[in-house]
């Protein structure tokens, strides 16, 4: 099963994540099969590609409970 999740980058206390497609079965940091996006919660910026996350939601991709408060805040 695919799903949208974060990918955890940066150091320690200056944290940011990428959002990638990734097969539920892989870690965390495991290589993705696509990035669509970035968040830094540092100073709360959001780049998301909106169009292909819903190509991917309409293909079957589940999205965690954070990239779904991601997707309503952009």
């Amino acid at each position: 099963m695919l799903k949208l999740r974060l990918k955890k980058l940066g150091r320690k206390k200056k944290r940011f994540y990428r959002i990638i497609l990734i097969d539920s079965r892989k870690k965390r940091d495991s290589k993705a099969i696509e990035e669509l996006g970035y968040y830094n919660p540092i100073n709360k910026d959001i780049q998301l590609n909106i169009d292909r996350v819903k190509e991917k939601i309409k293909e079957g991709a589940v999205l965690t409970k954070t990239i779904e408060y991601l997707i309503k805040k952009v």
